[in-house]
């Protein structure tokens, strides 16, 4: 045992090391370019009172802004003021840029929100059989995208729907307040978004994203708002931002039951750091529970979660298909959190009945390191399916101050791993010797990541 120990130690600081000096996503982001062409909003008629509606402005600048994608790209920059508008679509090699006292808000009638088809990895909307209303702003195979500012704002004004959403009065699904899809180099940066209608970032069949110091913020009684949520994306970093929702804070998705299964594009090669999370009702960091394309090589470090319903879960059920592996978190602060670490197999519903009830997830290779928590009151909750256990779940060096309220610290079924130097003591399922003492995959390419 004494040898397990010591090889689980050395896993441990292989990991760390070879993060912090490895080809790590977050490390490879090189600041966007200025571009050579700028326009105002102002000089196509918009007017920032909050009350005229200004998407024809939008996009009759976006269209402007196309003849200049050949030429280094161009910016729409949007002053002080408060600008009321419906969705409108972005261009590639573009920067959207608001300066300190603009304010985008998203209009609260439904009417002026166009419906869309469904993503073909999720099969129908999330929320509502058939469409879903597009986003605030939104971006579909575009290059070279750029949505930043100097602490403008973007409120997707979501009280609305929260109201339909909760009355069960929703014609379609809610939209976000940003949506971008299969597009390639994203930046979303420097900006504060509030009061999205369900999402407020949402990149789905991505890649290159790269998404900091933003501020994201819904009531915690708003139902369902998720911060950001990379989707069927690879190649994403989060670092900077604060974001306090809901739900979720940070979720990860890639696809819903047969529809993702089909589609089969996982969400991958994710850096997540110095992100300070808040999620009233959900999890600060989530993955799943829709991640029927599968879910892998995860690395999130220097995180602080604090009062929320549960730390770090991992979410799945029969007829998902898919897997979640190769996630390494490390150097977790945490504080007023019910749950701080969970994994269930019981989480999540169906599009409809043509899901397969044999298509099981896999969840495989979890590293949770270096944690220290406050005012705990679950250490743990782990419940696999009898059909297809969770496995090498390997915990080190975590120290968890348990409050009164708990009976139980830990509650573990159909998991196997191994930990060492974890307060309070894990159930004895997770003191298994198992490819703990090995993981390949996360010394090759996640902790290199």
């Amino acid at each position: 045992m004494l040898v397990a120990l010591l090889l689980l130690l050395s896993l441990s600081n292989e990991v760390r090391v070879n993060g912090d000096g490895g080809n790590r996503q977050c490390e490879h982001n090189p600041a966007p370019k200025p571009r050579p062409h700028t326009v105002s909003i102002l000089e196509f008629g918009a007017v920032g009172d909050g009350k005229t509606l200004n998407t024809i402005a939008f996009q009759n600048a976006i269209f402007y802004l196309k003849s200049f994608a050949d030429k280094g790209g161009a910016q729409l920059y949007v002053p002080p003021g408060t600008w009321l508008t419906k969705s409108f679509n972005l261009t590639s090699h573009l920067t959207l840029f608001l300066e300190k006292g603009a304010v985008i808000l998203g209009s609260q009638d439904p009417f002026h929100w166009d419906v869309i088809d469904p993503l073909p990895s999720y099969g129908r909307g999330v929320e509502v059989p058939g469409g879903r209303y597009q986003s605030l702003i939104n971006g579909y195979m575009l290059d070279d995208v750029v949505i930043t500012g100097n602490s403008g704002i973007i409120d997707g004004m979501g009280l609305a729907w929260w109201e339909l959403f909760s009355s069960h009065s929703l014609n379609y699904s809610r939209p976000h307040i940003i949506e971008l899809v299969a597009s390639d180099h994203v930046v979303v940066s420097n900006l504060t978004f509030l009061n999205a209608p369900a999402y407020s970032i949402h990149p789905v069949y991505c890649s290159n994203v790269h998404i900091y110091n933003v501020s994201i913020s819904a009531p915690p009684e708003s139902p369902y708002t998720i911060g950001i949520v990379p989707d069927s994306s690879d190649h994403v970093c989060i670092e900077d931002c604060v974001i306090e929702t809901g739900y979720d804070a940070i979720a990860l998705k890639s696809g819903w039951d047969e529809y993702g299964i089909a589609y089969g594009r996982p969400t991958e090669n994710v850096h997540i750091r110095r992100v300070h999370l808040q999620a009233s009702s959900g999890s600060t960091i989530a993955f799943g529970s829709d991640m029927s394309g599968g879910i892998s090589n995860i690395l999130v470090e220097n995180v602080h979660l604090y009062n929320s319903r549960s730390g770090i879960e991992f979410r799945t059920m029969r007829g998902r298909g898919g897997y979640i592996k190769e996630i390494v978190i490390s150097d977790v602060e945490m504080e007023n959190i019910y749950t701080a670490m969970a994994a269930t197999g019981y989480c999540g519903s169906h599009p409809d009945d043509k899901f397969d009830p044999n298509a099981l997830p896999h969840l495989d290779h979890i590293i949770l390191q270096d944690m220290i928590g406050t005012n705990i009151t679950v250490a743990g909750s782990f419940a696999g399916l009898q059909e297809s256990p969770f496995t090498n779940i390997c915990l080190s060096n975590i120290n968890l101050s348990i409050n009164s309220v708990a009976s139980i610290p830990w509650e573990c079924s159909n998991i196997s791993g191994f930990s060492d130097s974890v307060l309070p003591k894990p159930c004895p399922d997770l003191e298994i010797l198992s490819d703990c003492l090995s993981l390949p995959s996360v010394k090759g390419k996640t902790a290199d990541m």
